[in-house]
């Protein structure tokens, strides 16, 4: 794996491509890059000498005749293309080169085109030029005077048009101040060293800290450390950028405190921010500010803000991490009664990392279009008005960085009458292709990708074409590359499946009750639709055997990643809410189920729990939660959720309603794998599944207790009465209410150790503020933000190059360092063993199996353990969770298994197939790619009871949804989180 690194600021497009062997010079595209020579002269950058390189390394192999052939005259200009792009990756609005640079690259280039000779020639080459140099300066330095031996070349420096020297004393300082309280991990010589070699004479005093960010970030594989170093680096350059000068890490307490009203005052006179926050006490809020937090980020994080949170008038950012905090806090403390008090409440929670609001809460917050909240819900009505209706209201709560999850079933299918003009209906898919536009043209205010998922019933007439909609063959006018799909699937559905049962498709023209249907009612229904077919009554349909669907469903689903596996029944027979409505889809990322219909469009507004900073140490040197800090943490979170609800700005009148009826909020976790590493506990053990369970009851409980208080504080939600809640029936209760309706196929262990009785005698003594409470979301890059690991994921691979919006970033298990470390295991064969087996270390048998085992990625867990633990979660939560399955080895069978065991253990929905990529399985196991084999002979990940036959697998035939967290579009459901 090559792991590159980001540039400072956020990236541009790199240059066009042509012909990189052409001489440009400092006339053409190449004229803002520059070339550090060895003595220290700084000359144009010209690929064509890159070229000339090439050619003369094979002609050195392969004489002139070989070296002329079209073959290597093809490679060279192919290879100098890859050496190019390489270089200009990470500075793409130009920059400067030191010279070895350019030749490890061109090593490098050779060396993985295969050309093992002519690399090897190239680095005797290098090696012996090197000698040369070295004997040279020996010869020169021995018969040079004294004088002149002891006089090195003067460095110097511009800025604002001024010429002085570098001040080396103070370039130090800085970078050894960045270290404090690494050192065990670090060195800062090598950084310094490798800071001063890409200097030149007359540089700008800006790349001097670019390059001490670059030098330290490339450490970063050495040691995870070195990210918290190349973040204090960065945050130097912001705090020159913010404040006009160089100020220390030791003055910023001091300097926090003056700048907040400044900021407040810019903020406003520059039209962002709310000129409410300027009535709150300026000077009581900045003396909160802790600037020691500033030290907690690592680069990825704080890269992450600088570029894409962090408020900026005319391209300068005026505002710092503490700052970002309290501004954040500020709007959600806009309508308390003692505003500074709650403010500083919620700054403590967000600035120690131990909850973190959604990304559009912390975009939008306190400014003056205050858009928190993250999903919204919509039903589409069966007309003409209705559906561009739908599609205005995706594109203007999508501008303010809305997640979008939009419920298609009612609309007629392909073929049905249409009344009003005698014809014949097109179908759902032309209009999905419109709502597929709609998303790429309002990118979300231009901050990032604009994201929308449609949902259809399994019954759908057009649901074989709506499960094709990802595919990259077939009518490109029929097709959604930019959209995401789900299933939305009924219990009776899953019955036939498993009981080889015919299935028959109907258009909701016929039969639009249907829609609002669940369990045994929707059953009932069902079964008359298919009397009604039998007799005749009924013409426009289609019946097949169920099993042959879900094969087709499984196989999209393997292929392209959509449409995911949602479940229709367990989402609305546990839903607290099913005395006012019906639960018609889930959102974007697949955790929200929210009622919904023509005039109402659910909204919820999302953060996290930061699970790693309520872990506390045991006695046995081990971890444990810490329920106090629990309670308290969740307490103020569910305040700050429940006031977005009255804050949030509403494009859509719907919303507003809808929102402020039931104020439904979605508190989730993350940081789940993290917690069972500071346990010494796989992911792939029966320690996790518990962990799972007693974690989520403990967030859960204390979530319906604060809510419960609210009510008592604040009044009840308005649609209370007749809730589950109000019934005293509370999630965990709903699980009986399922097996009821399904009769049978729930299995669910349901134990306990909170006391339930108390919280149900709470509530039913004050009822709740919030008809929902409780949804995992992916978390994706508030995450990164804090620096744990996503939501409920576990480990991708241990070593890896992540990819967003802010660049390319590597990324270390700093858990597995620390343990290689005490073993005496880490070192460069060790980095190099994990790049090449693409952060596994199930083949590194140097490696403890203990730790092979406590550390083993994604891909290496059996989908049976990531269903179980959130199984185990599903229990206690009142909504849903964004599940992503990882599966190697993907067969019909393992599939089948997978998703048949999701639905007996009550999963309410599941979110991406992530399967890995052929070379990727190759290279991790050496043995013909067993992680990637797709046979019908697969191992079941679970046992599931089934009459159905074993899937075949002809249909089966991608190898989709390889994304991972180092492929662009990996997480494009961050608009949730």
């Amino acid at each position: 794996m090559q792991t590159t690194i980001a540039s400072v600021t956020r990236p541009t497009a790199v240059p066009p491509e042509s012909n990189p062997s052409q001489n440009d010079g400092q006339n053409g595209r190449w004229a803002s890059y520059n070339i550090i020579r060895r003595n220290g002269s700084v000359v144009g950058f010209e690929p064509g000498k890159i070229a000339i390189a090439m050619t003369k390394a094979f002609l050195a192999v392969n004489g002139g005749q070989g070296a002329a052939s079209a073959r290597v005259r093809e490679l060279v200009e192919q290879l100098t293309s890859q050496v190019v792009a390489a270089l200009v990756r990470h500075r793409p609005s130009g920059g400067t080169f030191h010279i070895e640079e350019v030749q490890d690259q061109v090593e490098l280039s050779l060396m993985r085109s295969g050309e093992h000779d002519v690399a090897r020639a190239y680095v005797l080459y290098r090696e012996r030029r090197a000698q040369e140099r070295a004997a040279a300066a020996q010869a020169q330095a021995a018969s040079a005077q004294p004088a002149a031996a002891a006089t090195e070349p003067q460095l110097h420096v511009v800025e604002n048009g001024v010429r002085r020297p570098l001040d080396m004393a103070q370039l130090r300082a800085t970078i050894e101040a960045a270290g404090v309280g690494l050192t065990e991990f670090i060195d800062t010589e090598t950084i310094i060293k490798e800071t001063v070699k890409n200097l030149y004479d007359g540089v700008p005093v800006d790349e001097v800290f670019k390059s001490a960010i670059l030098s330290a970030r490339a450490q970063v594989e050495k040691d995870p450390a070195y990210s918290q170093v190349t973040a204090r680096l960065l945050l130097h350059t912001i705090r020159k950028e913010v404040l006009g000068e160089e100020v220390s890490q030791a003055s910023m307490a001091q300097r926090y405190a003056e700048y907040f009203p400044t900021f407040i005052q810019r903020g406003i006179e520059g039209g962002l921010l709310d000129p409410k926050l300027a009535e709150f006490d300026l000077e009581r809020v900045a003396r909160a500010l802790n600037a020691d937090r500033d030290l907690q980020f690592g680069y990825l994080g704080l890269q992450t803000l600088y570029d894409r949170y962090f408020l900026h008038v005319r391209g300068t950012r005026i505002e710092l991490p503490q700052v970002f905090f309290m501004r954040v806090a500020m709007g959600l403390a806009l309508r308390e009664n003692d505003r500074e008090a709650r403010a500083i409440e919620f700054y403590e929670i967000l600035s120690s990392f131990d909850f973190m609001s959604s990304t559009p809460t912390l975009f939008n917050s306190g400014t003056l279009h205050s858009q928190l909240s993250s999903c919204y819900l919509t039903t589409v009505s069966d007309d003409l008005e209705g559906i561009y209706d739908a599609i205005k209201e995706n594109a203007l709560l999508a501008k303010y960085a809305g997640g979008l999850g939009n419920d298609w079933t009612p609309v007629r299918a392909l073929r049905s009458h249409i009344k009003g003009t005698n014809g014949e209906s097109q179908g759902v898919v032309p209009f999905l292709k419109v709502v597929n536009d709609t998303a790429v043209a309002v990118n979300q205010g231009g901050k990032r990708k604009g994201a929308v998922c449609t949902y259809l019933e399994t019954w759908h007439l057009d649901i074989e074409e709506f499960l094709e909609l990802r595919k990259n063959t077939g009518d490109e006018r029929r097709r959604t590359h930019d959209m995401n799909t789900a299933n939305w699937i009924p219990d009776l559905f899953m019955k036939r499946v498993i009981e080889n049962g015919e299935w028959t498709l109907f258009s909701p023209s016929d039969c639009p009750d249907l829609h609002d249907k669940y369990g045994r009612a929707f059953e009932e229904a069902y079964v008359g639709y298919e009397a009604k077919v039998a007799s005749g009554e009924l013409k426009l349909f289609k019946k097949m055997p169920a099993i042959s669907l879900w094969r087709k469903m499984l196989s999209m689903l393997f292929e392209t990643g959509h449409p995911w596996i949602t479940f229709k029944d367990p989402c609305n027979i546990r839903s607290p809410q099913q005395h006012v409505g019906v639960v018609h889809s889930s959102n974007l990322c697949t955790e929200i189920t929210l009622n919904t219909n023509e005039s109402e469009i659910a909204v919820c507004n999302l953060g996290s729990v930061n699970l790693v900073a309520h872990m506390k140490p045991t006695a046995d040197g081990s971890y444990e939660l810490d329920h106090d800090k629990i309670k308290r943490t969740v307490g103020i979170a569910m305040r700050m959720l429940d006031n977005v609800i009255d804050i949030n700005y509403y494009a859509v009148e719907k919303a507003r309603n809808s929102n402020l009826r039931h104020r439904p909020v979605g508190m989730g976790i993350m940081g789940f794998q993290d917690c069972l590493h500071m346990m010494r506990v796989p992911y792939a053990s029966q320690a996790a599944i518990e962990f799972a369970d007693r974690s989520m009851e403990a967030v859960c409980y204390q979530a319906y207790w604060a809510s419960s208080d609210l009510a008592r504080e604040r009044g009840r939600y308005e649609s209370y009465e007749g809730s589950l809640w109000s019934r005293g029936i509370l999630p965990q209760d709903s699980i009986a209410m399922l097996r009821a309706e399904r009769g049978g196929n729930v299995e669910v262990d349901e134990s306990s150790t909170l006391d339930w009785d108390a919280l149900r005698a709470r509530i039913k003594e004050q009822g709740m503020r919030n008809s929902n409470c409780i949804a995992i979301a992916p978390t994706a890059t508030i995450s990164n933000i804090i620096g744990v690991s996503a939501c409920i994921e576990p480990t991708f691979q241990n070593l890896y190059v992540k990819s967003n919006l802010s660049g390319e970033f590597t990324v270390v298990n700093d858990y597995l360092v620390r343990d290689l470390k005490k073993l005496g295991l880490w070192d460069e064969v060790m980095v190099a063993d994990l790049k090449y087996f693409d952060g596994s270390l199930s083949r590194i048998d140097r490696v403890p199996a203990e730790l092979r085992e406590l550390y083993a990625t994604a891909f290496e867990v059996e989908p049976s353990w990531l269903v179980e633990c959130a199984s185990r979660r599903q229990k206690w939560i009142d909504q849903a969770q964004s599940l992503n399955i990882y599966m190697a080895g993907a067969s019909g069978k393992k599939l089948d298994d997978t998703y048949k065991l999701a639905w007996q253990r009550g999963l309410k929905t599941t979110y991406y197939l992530r399967t890995m990529g052929a070379t990727s399985a190759e290279k991790s196991t050496g043995r013909g790619g067993e992680l990637n084999a797709v046979s019908a002979g697969g191992t079941a990940t679970a046992s599931v009871a089934s009459a159905a036959p074993v899937l075949p697998e002809p249909e089966i035939v991608g190898a989709a949804c390889t994304m991972r967290p180092g492929d662009p579009g990996f997480e494009e459901c961050e608009a949730c989180q």
